[in-house]
């Protein structure tokens, strides 16, 4: 069952330290039940999340440590980084990876939130050819046309402004390498998200191209999306996030280009926006 928490795009419920000291412990709610939050029917965002104003939350524009809605996972389910995630994803994957551990599954986050300036860095260093596409291409020498160089790099990391690890609904699992997912421990890690996911409310985003999903990133099977709060953050960056709006980094002149919002933004599985 996929759980459309509505109430948690209003205003956050639970917080963590500054120091991280809670380790990714969910502060109790009034009634010291975490997870009392009833299923809510999807509607239209209002317009402010987590104390921010939507466009803000969307464009990753905020600094996710210091916002109460998010929390510090426990090093427990990672791989030893510091990660932070919206509460409400964290309560999620918490269920998840417990459901998946009884089935003799480990699931292991390698990358989270990242918000609109750790996007920019990753973004500016493939740009200018500081970090190499796919360890092989020097992007600036490699794709001197804008575009093409904006493509190539979307194969596997988005503009800063478009990615969905800007909402704290995305985490990636146990590996960065779609190869690892073929046989022994990863295909076991793929099958069991593939068959049980859903049922804690999380989708792969981006799925192998094909009719259905003809643009957009390349498959990452590593990729899960928490949808109750990110289908309706795709609902809002279909309504309201434009081309021209993408700014504030190298780049970005490509964006209207190749129509970076339809054909990545709303470029995921489309079970994933149901």
């Amino acid at each position: 069952m996929r759980y459309f928490l509505l109430l948690l795009l209003c205003f956050p419920l639970f917080s963590c330290s500054e120091s991280g000291e809670t380790g990714g412990e969910r502060v109790a709610s009034p009634s010291g039940n975490v997870d009392s939050l009833a299923p809510a029917p999807r509607r239209p965002l209002t317009d402010s999340i987590a104390g921010l104003p939507v466009y803000t939350y969307l464009t990753g524009k905020f600094d996710p440590a210091v916002n109460e809605a998010f929390v510090r996972v426990a090093d427990t389910y990672t791989d030893g980084d510091p990660y932070l995630l919206h509460e409400a994803t964290y309560a999620a994957f918490q269920r998840m990876h417990a459901a998946a551990l009884e089935d003799g599954v480990r699931l292991r986050i390698v990358s989270a939130t990242r918000n609109f300036d750790r996007q920019k860095q990753i973004w500016e260093a493939k740009w200018n050819g500081q970090r190499l596409l796919e360890g092989t291409e020097k992007a600036d020498e490699v794709y001197p046309d804008p575009a093409d160089r904006a493509r190539a790099i979307l194969r596997y990391s988005s503009m800063p402004g478009t990615s969905r690890h800007h909402w704290g609904t995305d985490i990636d699992l146990n590996a960065l390498n779609n190869g690892y997912f073929d046989e022994g421990e990863g295909k076991q890690v793929y099958d069991w998200l593939t068959a049980h996911a859903a049922d804690y409310g999380f989708c792969q985003p981006y799925t192998a191209k094909g009719s259905e999903r003809p643009n957009g990133y390349e498959e990452e099977r590593w990729h899960w999306s928490y949808l109750p709060l990110a289908t309706q953050l795709t609902d809002y960056a279909a309504e309201a996030l434009a081309d021209a709006d993408i700014s504030g980094f190298a780049g970005a002149e490509a964006a209207p280009r190749i129509e970076v919002v339809k054909n990545y933004v709303l470029g995921v599985n489309p079970r994933c926006k149901e």
